[in-house]
């Protein structure tokens, strides 16, 4: 089976055609009579030297998902997210500031809004990494905090990680606005000028 996909994907290689072109303009010297008794070293030659000039193949270029695909699965992802720190318990100041980066992040994923991968980045690090890993930290941190009496509370920690993606999330809404007026302005510009 091998053996015969090799065959196959040789026979149709730029190599094999290039060089059964030219062992065809072989084919007609022999015609014509200008390769005379060496014929088959002509053909063979020409094919040989068709197959050697002949461009090397190239590797299709991967297939990587497009930014909706990423989105669509980064809002899965959103999703399950939700789901977990719907059961996780928290202090209401926290779960008040964890509410606001939701309600932001869950704008950011709505459809037509986000398709820079630099922000796509920011929001699935955020979604898949930083949000599951402050929160699991700060309910292992609390339970442990109970022993240790004096030390800095564990959900300070936590709004402040909070506070932080929350930053990083409103300059990706701050870009998304500015880049929204510029357009806005430039197609101004443009059905003002029409009129002149």
């Amino acid at each position: 089976m091998a053996t015969s996909n090799r065959l196959l994907r040789y026979a149709e290689s730029r190599k094999n055609l290039t060089g059964s072109a030219a062992g065809l303009a072989g084919l007609a010297l022999t015609l014509t009579g200008a390769a005379g008794s060496l014929w088959p070293l002509v053909v063979a030659g020409l094919y040989g030297a068709g197959a050697l000039i002949a461009p090397p193949e190239r590797p299709d270029t991967p297939d990587f998902p497009d930014a909706g695909e990423q989105l669509d699965a980064l809002r899965a992802d959103f999703t399950k997210l939700r789901a977990y720190l719907a059961e996780v318990e928290l202090p209401p100041a926290t779960r008040e500031r964890l509410t606001e980066l939701d309600t932001l992040v869950e704008a950011l994923l709505e459809p037509g809004w986000v398709s820079d991968p630099e922000h796509l980045h920011v929001l699935a690090r955020a979604v898949r990494q930083d949000v599951p890993e402050a929160v699991d930290t700060f309910v292992r941190t609390r339970w442990w905090s109970r022993f240790t009496p004096g030390a800095e509370p564990p959900e300070s920690h936590l709004e402040r990680q909070l506070a932080a993606l929350h930053e990083e999330a409103a300059a990706i809404a701050a870009a998304l606005r500015e880049a929204e007026a510029i357009r806005q302005e430039i197609h101004t510009r443009y059905v003002e000028g029409r009129g002149n």
